[in-house]
């Protein structure tokens, strides 16, 4: 009786303890939840709201330049999906390689480095820009040399002309949202976009529906736009609110130059590939039948789709936020758990965006156009636009994994393959040889980017995080820069 009644303690002992741990284990899980939502939300929340807002801006041109013309729409349509896309793609990729380098530096809280990064990121944004604008000086004749029509073409042209000062405002822009962004400061970033919103509207709506200026009133209100946020990051940078991080102008952005273009170059490629695969959509549909009607339906789904895609990557920069910062502190579980944590979040916002853009059709065209017929062919678009905002809540966020890993390079190697090897081909296939038209385009597009997907969600599952904390740590070390007292006050 003594050994029973002796067991029968042991045994509820025993369970006691393993409720105790259950019950431990849960508020942990719960803590860390709590914990990685805050940090998730604090960069993604002004990520989003920003992206949004710049996104914005150019829907909103195209919105009022849309009830200009329909030859009007298609040109606008034509060089910002093909041209500027093609230019935001470059830019805004090589800026990219800011979130790997300030992030993990922020997190092993070597923090006068940050500021010797961004400068070398003008340093590079400048001479990338200058490069660019002869493309858009050339714009008509390049768009007819790819088998566009002379009158879209032509109008195309004299919009491209305008969209030179923007191009040169992405330097600031892009450079200064990663530098901020890699410290969790990225909320002033929200108030300047809103902003700029805000002054746009009203703009747009005087100088083409008040005084009736056409396409230079639109791309005049634009380009106020585009650089009055950049005047504030400047002011916020320069004046006292990244005093850790900013130190002034040095000599020294101009020292070490050559790993910084190279890892540039990587994060370049790998989102251009990325950002080109919706431009060459836009080109094979500009050689269907009825091509006006065609570039005006598949540019108003791009653009919806845009506007989710911004959510994706406001959660793709937290995850490169995340990411970065916890493999410079050194951490590679919590990193491990950012990622699983932000893809969940993504996923989930997504599902709830797929299922409402897939019962809500073409009515939303009718904020875009006019045109019944153009309206018309987006409902018949729309399940395809479904599909893609569900796909474009997973891929950006793994991409957002590797810009903070500084895993650039691979990434760009799936975006070529899944791209330009299957999506593009079989897209091509579906659209010309079985003559699904748009349709077969855009479905061969969607499927090229469901490999990369499950590529992208194979790499990130199998990754060692501990063997990317020691390749983060020995970048750290290998580009730690301090600077001397007597290059600050130069400076």
């Amino acid at each position: 009786m003594e050994f029973e009644r002796k067991m029968d303690c042991d045994n509820n002992s025993n369970e006691s303890l393993l409720v105790k741990r259950g019950v431990e284990e849960e508020e942990n899980l719960r803590d860390k939840l709590w914990k990685e939502t805050k940090k998730m939300w604090v960069v993604a929340a002004p990520a989003i709201f920003t992206r949004f807002s710049t996104f914005g801006i150019n829907v909103i041109t195209q919105a009022f330049i849309g009830h200009i013309g329909a030859t009007e729409l298609a040109g606008y349509a034509l060089v910002s999906t093909v041209l500027f896309r093609f230019a935001n793609g470059i830019l805004l990729g090589m800026a990219s390689a800011l979130e790997t380098l300030c992030g993990q530096a922020y997190g092993a809280k070597q923090f006068p480095t940050l500021g010797i990064y961004l400068q070398r990121s003008w340093l590079i944004l400048l001479m990338s820009t200058f490069c660019l604008v002869p493309i858009f000086i050339f714009a008509a004749p390049i768009l007819k040399l790819l088998g566009q029509e002379d009158t879209i073409a032509n109008m195309a042209g004299i919009i491209a002309r305008w969209l030179i000062p923007i191009i040169f405002s992405f330097i600031l822009s892009f450079s200064c949202q990663m530098f901020l962004q890699a410290q969790s400061k990225n909320i002033i970033i929200s108030y300047l976009a809103a902003f700029s919103l805000t002054l746009h509207i009203f703009l747009s709506w005087l100088l083409t529906v008040k005084f009736k200026f056409g396409i230079p009133g639109a791309m005049i209100s634009t380009i106020l736009a585009s650089w009055l946020p950049n005047v504030g990051q400047i002011i916020f940078i320069t004046c006292g609110s990244c005093k850790d991080t900013w130190n002034g102008l040095s000599w020294l952005a101009f020292k070490d130059l050559f790993p910084i273009i190279k890892l540039s170059l990587s994060s370049g490629v790998m989102l251009c590939v990325e950002l080109w695969y919706n431009t060459i959509l836009v080109l094979l549909t500009g050689n269907l039948e009825n091509a006006e009607v065609a570039i005006d339906a598949l540019s108003i789904c791009l653009n919806i789709n845009g506007w989710e895609m911004m959510i994706s990557l406001g959660f793709l920069a937290a995850a490169s936020v995340r990411v970065s910062n916890e493999l410079g502190r050194g951490s590679s579980q919590a990193a491990k758990f950012s990622v699983i944590y932000i893809v969940a979040t993504s996923f989930a916002i997504g599902l709830v965006l797929f299922t409402v853009f897939l019962f809500l059709r073409g009515r939303l065209a009718y904020i875009f156009t006019d045109s019944e017929e153009v309206a018309a062919a987006v409902a018949d678009l729309s399940p395809l636009l479904a599909c893609s905002i569900l796909l474009n809540s997973v891929q950006p966020v793994l991409s957002g994994v590797a810009v903070g890993s500084g895993r650039q390079s691979i990434v760009a190697y799936v975006n070529i393959v899944c791209y330009y090897l299957v999506g593009i081909p079989v897209g091509v296939l579906l659209g010309y040889v079985y003559d699904m038209q748009v349709k077969g385009v855009w479905l061969g597009m969607l499927f090229g980017t469901l490999v990369q997907t499950i590529v992208l969600l194979i790499i990130t599952s199998r990754t060692d995080w501990n063997k990317q904390v020691l390749i983060a740590q020995r970048r750290v070390n290998k580009w730690f820069v301090v600077e001397p007292l007597q290059d600050r006050q130069d400076a």
